[in-house]
């Protein structure tokens, strides 16, 4: 198959995003894949028989489920004999199981491929340390009362204080700096005040709410049911009543000086998403027209310090490969994992310099236009459950494209750990 047509993204489905600890902490990254992986086959019309394979982007790893992605498929009734894997990006995960999709349409091995990201990140355990499960170990495997005994009077306070996992995996491993701190780095070395990064903030909080309000939101979401016998349905991350005066009063979160707060960054967020993916080939088994297709890709990697930069990295690298400039697109989504990262990205991608000392190029990547870039809020108002924003927002570019009667998309993101990954969407 010729490796550049376009791969048709059938139809695509998320589950509400709630805020960690909350409405969704009691349901499992499992569950929330299984949900949107069997919904976004019944909106297709298709059968759990007809898929291929399965895709899906997860960065915490749970214990009980380690190939994630093959425990959703079973659970959402692909037969046994279909294949599936699990990928991890980081913040990307959600973007690179659909370009792995794609990447298997491709190569003649799929036809129909259902790719996605899962995340609870309420459900991110605690851990011990090496010193304290040694401890724990050498009390489990002790066999007589004196040797019990023993283990117990070894055992230390130190070893009964846990250790937050989801704080180590928001510590980029390299640089040592925790990922509010990288956005910390961008703002001082772009010159970005609060009152700006408040400013976006807000506005992403104002696109959120109305997009909630005027129930475009709802048309992307499948309701989850909870032990509480509810179904939550909608997102609890945008704040319809919020205010500068608010956002003013938020300490700042990594540094007694610094500028960024829990109101300008994003929220530790549950929620899946999917999409069915198809051979353009092959779309005469669906009664209606794809939602759209999976036209150009680009990643790109850059100092893990300055992680926010990852979108100017791949967007440069995407539109060289495409012939394309940033004027092209119609509308643009850029992940807001904190105000600071997407107004440092806003004004390299604008530099001159940048783009000569860091791209290797005469010219600025363009400007990012802040009228056709997240129209309905991004993930300061709406969260960022990391293995699946990448797959929300090709889902939303998708559906604002076609609400809005327009053709192509960009969406790109920045990855912990140094990378950016950017993708071209086109709407049918």
């Amino acid at each position: 198959m010729n490796r550049s047509k376009p791969i048709a993204v059938v139809d695509g489905i998320r589950t509400p995003f709630a805020k960690a600890f909350g409405a969704l902490d009691s349901i499992s990254a499992v569950e929330l894949g299984r949900v949107v992986v069997a919904e976004s086959i019944r909106r297709c019309g298709l059968t759990p028989d007809m898929i291929d394979e399965v895709i899906i982007g997860n960065v915490a790893g749970p214990a009980e489920a380690a190939n994630i992605a093959r425990v959703i498929a079973l659970r959402s009734g692909v037969p046994n004999d279909r294949i599936a894997h699990t990928v991890n990006r980081n913040c990307a995960s959600g973007m690179e199981s659909i370009l792995q999709g794609c990447s298997r349409i491709h190569d003649g091995e799929a036809v129909t491929v259902v790719a996605g990201g899962s995340e609870s990140m309420s459900q991110i355990p605690m851990l011990f340390s090496r010193a304290a499960a040694k401890a724990w170990m050498r009390l489990a495997r002790a066999k007589t009362i004196s040797q019990k005994i023993s283990a117990i009077a070894s055992m230390r306070p130190r070893h009964f204080k846990p250790v937050a996992a989801i704080e180590l995996g928001l510590t980029d491993p390299v640089s040592g700096l925790k990922m509010g701190e990288t956005a910390e780095e961008l703002a001082t070395e772009f010159a970005i005040t609060r009152t700006e990064q408040d400013e976006f903030a807000l506005s992403s909080h104002q696109k959120a709410s109305s997009a909630q309000q005027a129930c475009f939101m709802s048309g992307e979401i499948v309701g989850v049911s909870v032990p509480a016998g509810q179904t939550i349905d909608k997102d609890d991350g945008p704040r319809h009543t919020q205010s500068l005066d608010q956002l003013a009063r938020l300490r700042p979160l990594f540094d007694e000086h610094g500028t960024v707060t829990a109101g300008n960054s994003c929220t530790l967020t549950d929620g899946a998403a999917a999409v069915v993916l198809s051979d353009p080939d092959q779309l005469d088994r669906f009664s209606r027209p794809p939602l759209g297709f999976i036209t150009a890709y680009a990643i790109a990697g850059c100092d893990p310090r300055r992680m926010g930069l990852g979108p100017v990295y791949a967007t440069a690298k995407l539109l060289q490969k495409t012939g394309s400039t940033l004027e092209d697109y119609d509308l643009i989504e850029i992940n807001e994992a904190f105000a600071a990262q997407v107004i440092a990205c806003r004004r390299a991608m604008m530099s001159v310099s940048f783009a000569k000392r860091e791209l290797s190029q005469s010219t600025p990547v363009g400007t990012l236009p802040i009228d056709r870039t997240n129209i309905h809020g991004g993930a300061i108002a709406l969260g960022h459950p990391v293995g699946t924003t990448g797959t929300r927002m090709i889902i939303t570019l998708l559906r604002s494209l076609r609400a809005s009667g327009r053709r192509r998309g960009l969406a790109t993101l920045c990855v912990g750990g140094g990378q950016g990954v950017a993708i071209a969407v086109q709407s049918q």
